[in-house]
């Protein structure tokens, strides 16, 4: 029998974005401590990376970038380059991350190149952010289903629903075929379309 919080076999199940701000803030402050967490969270929800582009990242290529700065990256997975810009909240997260790395023994080693790197001193690997996302929303009480991709869903679903990000854009950004597509992906209900009908002319 399979256990009622498992899939069966075949079966998949969509991660979810983390819908609330305050959510959103709750594991910023559990992770404040934590500089390499916390640029790991706030560049996934604040960009629209794959977790492998996230991990693909080098030191070089972001530290010393002021905010609005253009960052060029090719994707692991389509192979195109595209061009993202860093805000303000990236570039703190990315200094305290530039600090720790500067004070980390082994600085010289080559795996420090890389931005995100494990406690065993190798690059982070896609199924640990997974693990760490999950359980940063278990420890602030989310019941969804949380992962890796939960950091570029919550990216997405936040420009549509909270700051009315155009949905064509968004499309583009996350190589999308069709709008039906981007809506299934940013697991859209329907009170998040429910602020359209309080617009008064």
């Amino acid at each position: 029998m399979t256990p009622a919080n498992r899939p069966g076999k075949g079966a998949r199940i969509k991660v979810e974005p983390i819908r609330s701000l305050v959510d959103i803030g709750r594991i910023k402050t559990l992770l404040h401590k934590r500089p390499r967490d916390l640029a790991l969270f706030t560049l996934g929800i604040n960009l629209p990376l794959r977790v492998s582009d996230l991990l693909a990242l080098r030191c070089h290529q972001v530290y010393d970038l002021k905010p609005g700065a253009s960052l060029s990256i090719q994707e692991q997975r389509t192979g195109r380059r595209v061009k993202i810009g860093l805000n303000r909240t990236c570039c703190l997260a990315l200094a305290e991350l530039s600090k720790s790395h500067h004070s980390a023994a082994g600085e010289a080693d080559g795996h420090r190149h890389h931005l995100f790197w494990s406690r065993r001193g190798d690059v982070l690997l896609a199924s640990s952010v997974h693990r760490l996302v999950k359980s940063w929303c278990k420890h602030v009480g989310l019941t969804g289903n949380y992962g890796a991709n939960s950091l570029r869903k919550t990216w997405g679903y936040h420009q549509f629903a909270t700051f009315g990000t155009d949905l064509n854009r968004l499309m583009t950004f996350f190589n999308h075929a069709t709008r039906r597509q981007t809506l299934d992906y940013l697991c859209l209900q329907p009170q998040d379309f429910k602020n359209i009908f309080d617009h008064e002319l």
